[in-house]
């Protein structure tokens, strides 16, 4: 994997996906945390943590299967 001047490699900018899916997911348990000890009483917060929590796993999950596709193509190309 190589980085160019432009900007960050391939790899990398999949590292930080991941890392932001997992810093939803964790934002949206500590929200459901929160107001299951009484912490908050905000429910439509928790709810919204909750949803972007969900559409970015979704984004992830949607790459993820764009990309085995695009490399099965690759892999079923003749030379």
């Amino acid at each position: 994997q190589q980085s160019t001047d432009a900007g960050k490699s391939f790899g990398e900018t999949l590292s930080e996906m991941v890392g932001d899916v997992n810093d939803a997911q964790n934002a949206a348990d500590s929200a459901v945390q929160d107001l299951a000890d009484g912490k908050t009483d905000s429910l439509h917060e928790v709810m919204l943590a909750m949803g972007k929590a969900e559409l970015s796993f979704k984004f992830l999950m949607q790459t993820r299967n764009k990309l085995l596709e695009a490399y099965n193509d690759i892999v079923r190309m003749q030379v």
